[in-house]
């Protein structure tokens, strides 16, 4: 049975189209800078525009103070890069992935709800969302593995077996980690923030509903964070 949709005012659309409008602003603006000065680490230059989707002028921020390639006229000292940075660099990294692998899910399992059906609905998950959630995260998942290997395999001059076994040692936990973030603030907006102030759910062909997931992603951010400073500080994930 499909869940009741809300009755969303106007104020909030709006709202929601604005944060959407100006993510897709960072990505498209951070898109081109890359062009122009590409990352040392190849992989960045995709992951800095996708996380500008969920992060906004907050991440902008984020890029232009700590991300963004120097020109050759100006001097830059990895090595003072504070832990802190270097550990949000790396949960960022990890988030898109998981950011792209939970976008491709949600219009996938909308537009052809026959997927959803092969991943539980209506015979191991009533509601249909859980069953989203198991290929959001096999994508999720696979995304992030994928964004690691093209940055620990180049670093350490690994082979494509050794690079994958490297790169889900260092990215299993913290995909793991933004994954249940995310899930957790979707569960809380869908199933009761929504329903109680709007009497029903976001469907995944609304604006409210992607707002939603922008600040889903954001408590991903904060989930995975501790996780990737210990990852780091043990040796186990690249400092980025």
């Amino acid at each position: 049975m499909e869940p009741t949709l809300g009755d969303f005012p106007t104020w909030l659309n709006i709202l929601a189209w604005n944060s959407l409008g100006l993510g897709i602003a960072c990505a498209l603006g951070v898109a081109v800078d890359v062009i122009r000065r590409p990352q040392k680490m190849a992989v960045m230059n995709v992951v800095w525009p996708v996380s500008m989707l969920f992060g906004g002028v907050l991440w902008l921020g984020g890029y232009l103070r700590w991300g963004r390639t120097s020109e050759p006229s100006e001097s830059a000292d990895e090595e003072d890069t504070p832990m802190a940075v270097a550990v949000g660099t790396g949960a960022n990294h990890c988030g898109a992935g998981c950011a792209l692998g939970d976008l491709i899910a949600e219009w996938v399992a909308f537009l052809f709800p026959a997927v959803a059906v092969a991943f539980g609905w209506g015979w191991l998950f009533q509601d249909k969302m859980f069953a989203v959630w198991i290929l959001d995260f096999i994508l999720a998942f696979g995304l992030g593995i994928v964004f690691q290997y093209f940055a620990i395999a180049p670093m350490r001059g690994l082979s494509l077996r050794k690079g994958l076994i490297e790169a889900l040692k260092a990215d299993a936990a913290s995909i793991t980690s933004w994954q249940v973030g995310m899930y957790g603030a979707m569960a809380l907006v869908q199933l009761l923030l929504f329903p109680a102030l709007f009497g029903g759910r976001a469907p995944v062909d609304s604006p409210e509903f992607w707002f939603a997931m922008q600040w889903a992603m954001l408590l991903g951010f904060a989930t995975a964070y501790p996780v990737n400073w210990l990852l780091i500080r043990a040796g186990v994930k690249e400092r980025m």
